[in-house]
């Protein structure tokens, strides 16, 4: 605790560090306080019990920072510019234009940058009529006419946009990633409010199961902090060469693997594939034909959120896409091409394939650690339910590894803020 508390008490006697907190709180109670400017005609009851059963659509509000339950004018949050970012970051992979032209620093960035927002907008448009058109059939929002959707669809769109661009100011003026800071503060914010609807249902033995959902709680969160900031380092030596009279190299260095390469990218995946059966399912019982419908009826119960059968399929799902995600993110023998084109070698290890081959073996090993940690953590909500019965306090894992990654993120970003000026002081003096 004091690790966390002492880069805030450092930061807030910096005149400049305080003055970013102050940016970011500002921003964060601008971005709370649209999301609760709701878009008319929508029977928020019946939304927020909607959201409650469907887990997919309680991932997409996490995501948005908790503005979609409320169905507020940004009510899409930064889902669409999230999906941009993943869809972006695929085809970095795929195009070689794109991946070199990611290395090209601050330009590149600022380049794929405005390629994703290009992307989000379309994103959202689509996800606005999507969305639509899902309360529509739900009966929770009624037939309107044409010019009565364009305009929500607009309105939603623009919020995303807003949403986005109060991420953008974060980074810039204040301190951390502001995308992630804005997803942090829409889970923590509903907090109050679903403390608040547990207390009114405590009883005797409903506390006694709270104090297991606490120590529970607890240990989930020193496991997420405990894998997310474990790194398996490759010891990489640089040998020694001669240029005239300056020797160059002779050091060494480390390659640090992570657990954790994916981070929540496999859950998103896996939670978006397996909720799609149970989706068709029921499509399927609103035909008349008897054959669909019994066909829809055994996908409904095959991968129905509360039985065995779903949370198997998800927990083998969620470590299937960590094992794909890891693949196409971390190369093996491009590292090993850049460690031997600079001179570098591993101890014991040839250089070139072999090198690619041993860090291929070695990731594969720390990935099973990471992919059955985030499939546990995937199926953390029916496990938690089943052991402590509180059913009211669940805040999915996916909530929890958000949380935990943005805290540890910003306090590493203070922190490396107090040792830039730490040295811009020193070379002061």
């Amino acid at each position: 605790m004091n690790k966390l508390l002492a880069p805030l008490i450092a930061s807030w006697k910096s005149p400049d560090l305080r003055r970013k907190i102050l940016i970011t709180a500002f921003l964060f109670i601008v971005f709370r306080l649209f999301a609760h400017i709701p878009i008319p005609g929508v029977d928020t009851t019946r939304l927020a019990a909607l959201f409650a059963q469907n887990q997919f659509l309680g991932l997409l509000d996490i995501f948005s920072g908790g503005t979609l339950v409320n169905f507020s004018v940004l009510a899409l949050g930064l889902n669409p510019y999230i999906n941009a970012s993943i869809i972006l970051q695929l085809l970095t992979i795929v195009f070689p234009q794109l991946e070199e032209l990611s290395k090209e620093g601050e330009y590149g960035r600022e380049k794929i940058n405005q390629y994703t927002r290009f992307i989000t907008v379309p994103l959202a448009v689509m996800q606005s009529i999507g969305m639509y058109a899902l309360l529509k059939n739900q009966n929770i929002i009624g037939a309107i006419d044409p010019i009565a959707l364009i305009a929500i669809v607009v309105t939603m769109t623009a919020g995303t946009l807003f949403a986005m661009w109060l991420g953008e100011l974060i980074t810039e003026y204040g301190i951390g990633n502001g995308i992630s800071l804005l997803i942090f503060a829409g889970i923590v914010g509903r907090l109050p409010v679903v403390l608040g609807q547990t207390a009114t249902t405590i009883t005797a033995e409903y506390m006694t199961n709270m104090i297991v959902f606490a120590v529970l709680a607890i240990a989930v969160i020193a496991a997420t902090v405990f894998v997310n900031e474990a790194v398996r380092r490759i010891t990489v030596h640089y040998a020694r060469r001669i240029r005239g009279n300056k020797v160059y190299g002779g050091s060494t260095s480390y390659l640090p693997l992570r657990v954790n390469q994916a981070g929540v990218i496999p859950i998103i995946f896996a939670v978006s594939l397996v909720l799609l059966p149970s989706l068709v399912g029921g499509f399927l019982q609103q035909i008349k034909n008897p054959m669909a419908v019994n066909f829809g009826r055994i996908l409904s119960g095959l991968f129905n959120p509360n039985g065995p059968s779903y949370n198997i399929i998800y927990f083998f799902l969620v470590i299937g896409f960590t094992y794909f995600y890891t693949a196409i993110t971390f190369n093996p023998n491009k590292i090993a091409q850049e460690i031997q084109k600079y001179g570098g070698f591993i101890p014991g290890i040839r250089p070139g394939a072999p090198t690619a081959s041993y860090l291929n073996y070695i990731l594969t090993r720390i990935t099973l650690a990471g992919a059955l940690f985030l499939g546990i953590i995937a199926i953390l909500p029916s496990i938690a339910k089943q052991i402590s019965g509180v059913s009211t306090l669940l805040v999915g894992g996916t909530g929890v590894l958000i949380v935990v990654s943005v805290v540890l993120e910003t306090v590493k970003a203070l922190e490396a803020q107090l040792v830039m000026r730490n040295y811009e002081g020193f070379l002061k003096e």
